[in-house]
């Protein structure tokens, strides 16, 4: 079996998922998480090694590094929903932590919480990815380095990915460039230098490898079958290119860093391959007299489960709704769409929406992250295991969620309100994403920026403004209710306007119109009815509903 059969990519998740768009907090620097690395090694008796708990994590985080509690658990709770679990487990989590009556009960739930120690250092080490000054970093030089630059066609002003997160060439050029260090991070300390360096000499265990697979995996001979890097690394008929050796039960630090950077190419599951090759959607139509085209692709005909993606861009003035196998546990980039209303309702891992404007977005269970970045105008109504925003301009989340809604920097007019809608398989997707109706804290927001941000920049929603919103699509399934009800504030609201209604329809009734008169007032009343819809916008939601002439079940595809 020779090497040239090996392939391995950078996983897109971590990266994803788990990169929070912020610069993260100077402490992450490799200098200091070196030093976390030696420390956790002799406290390994104390939760440190080889699994982190979270009261370690909590003194190391606060006390060494002097950064926030809060902030310190959230990057812990960040890459522990990384980690591989059932949505039952999930769920019980959720159900503990709801029956907790103080922060005293809460913190001792969270202290039975462990993570991979290694892994998660590689997880603190990828934050940089979202540094800001690249020049001057502490972790290397300038990136990404002129050799990457010329190979990253998606990296220029016309790609759909701007974004890092969402950029596999930037990923691997993150792996690429930083790889001796990576593996340093992962090296027991009696095999660096006093200077925290590698030797020619210095061998990496297995545990070692085995965390790298949180960044690494890779195929044999084009295969489908999927592995992950320690397994490949340690299949016998590679050990002389990994440099395993079965004697002392290690890998030679410079062959196994040789070999990566032998094997290493773009991951065949990334945005670019998606866009490049994935299968094109025809899930929205052309809108008369528009030249841009709505582009949508997906690679869920060739990816495997946990590696499904669909990028939609540029849906301009219509309603896509969707409900569909294509989209079930897909990492989903929603760019540029303007005046749309896009309904996707089926069970998601995660959800990007990028400069998107005056468009309303329902989204089914999003597993992991829903992040919006640099979008004005937008209304999101989803339940999501986590939000963050940045640069964004009044929009209005309608959230159900059990973190802390997170502010990045950038953002203006924000508006948080309690997520107020429902459809059939609303629970059942829920089921199938881990995601419970308690704890929720969508008006609970968390500032995680490095300017001054105060919390001018959100507001709740006044239960004065609230409406319920009302999904106008049929399907089968037994939600008929909005999932944990509303906050009795809202409840109220709605009560009283339900009440006004009625009092209406009573003075109406008493008036004992003639039937000419009846028909007068109905006409009166349709007229208001219509300018209302005209001037709140309302109409363009109503006849975008109304299908194109070919007619087919939009929610159904």
């Amino acid at each position: 079996m020779d090497q040239s059969g090996v392939h391995l990519w950078v996983k897109a998740e971590p990266f994803i998922v788990g990169a929070l768009q912020v610069p993260p907090p100077s402490k992450f620097s490799l200098h200091y998480l070196r030093k976390i690395s030696t420390y956790v090694r002799t406290r390994a008796t104390e939760g440190a090694y080889p699994r982190l708990y979270w009261s370690t994590w909590r003194h190391i985080a606060c006390g060494k590094l002097q950064l926030a509690k809060d902030l310190a658990w959230l990057y812990f709770e960040i890459f522990d929903s990384l980690a591989v679990k059932t949505p039952e487990e999930r769920l019980e989590w959720s159900e503990i932590l709801s029956n907790c009556m103080s922060e005293d009960e809460t913190e001792k739930q969270r202290n039975k919480l462990s993570v991979n120690t290694l892994q998660f250092l590689l997880f603190l080490y990828i934050q940089q990815l979202n540094k800001v000054s690249l020049r001057t970093s502490l972790i290397g030089e300038e990136w990404p380095s002129p050799r990457n630059r010329s190979q990253s066609p998606d990296l220029t002003e016309k790609s759909s990915c701007h974004n890092k997160n969402w950029n596999d060439y930037s990923h691997q050029a993150f792996v690429c460039d930083h790889l001796s260090d990576l593996l340093e991070l992962l090296l027991d300390p009696e095999q660096l230098t006093a200077s925290f360096h590698s030797t020619h000499n210095s061998l990496v265990s297995r545990e070692a490898v085995v965390a790298l697979s949180f960044l690494i995996e890779g195929t044999v001979s084009r295969a489908r079958k999927i592995y992950p890097l320690h397994e490949l690394a340690l299949w016998q008929p590679l050990h002389a290119e990994s440099g395993f050796s079965r004697i002392s039960k290690t890998f030679s630090f410079y062959k196994l860093e040789a070999w990566l950077r032998t094997c290493l190419t773009g991951n065949p599951f990334g945005t670019s391959a998606c866009l490049k090759s994935g299968k094109k959607l025809a899930w929205a139509h052309q809108v008369e007299g528009t030249t841009k085209r709505a582009k949508i692709a997906c690679n869920t005909h060739v990816a495997p489960r946990m590696h499904r993606m669909v990028v939609m861009s540029q849906v301009y003035k219509q309603t896509l709704a969707k409900s569909s196998d294509t989209l079930v546990g897909a990492h989903v980039k929603i760019h540029r769409c303007n005046e749309s209303f896009i309904y996707l309702l089926s069970p998601l891992r995660s959800v990007t929406i990028e400069k998107c404007r005056n468009s309303t977005f329902v989204l089914g269970p999003v597993q992991t992250a829903l992040h919006l970045h640099s979008c004005d105008n937008v209304k999101v109504i989803a339940v999501c295991h986590r939000l963050s925003i940045s640069s964004t301009t009044d929009c209005i989340f309608h959230i159900l969620t059990p973190t802390r809604p997170l502010i990045l920097s950038g953002n203006q007019a924000v508006t948080f309100a309690p997520f107020h809608t429902h459809y059939p398989m609303l629970e059942d997707h829920m089921a199938r994403t881990g995601l419970a109706t308690v704890p929720n804290y969508w008006d609970n927001p968390m500032i995680v920026c490095r300017e001054h941000c105060d919390t001018s920049v959100f507001r709740l929603l006044p239960p004065c403004e609230f409406y319920v919103f009302i999904i106008p699509f049929e399907m089968e399934g037994d939600t008929t209710e909005i999932p944990g009800g509303l906050p009795s504030a809202y409840q109220k609201a709605l009560g009283q306007r339900e009440q006004k209604i009625q009092i209406w329809q009573k003075t109406v009734k008493e008036a004992r119109l003639t039937k000419d008169q009846r028909k007068q007032f109905q006409v009166l009343v349709e007229n208001k009815f219509y300018e209302w819809l005209i001037n709140t916008g309302h109409r363009q939601q109503l006849d975008s509903l109304v299908p194109p002439a070919a007619g087919s079940k939009q929610a159904a595809g």
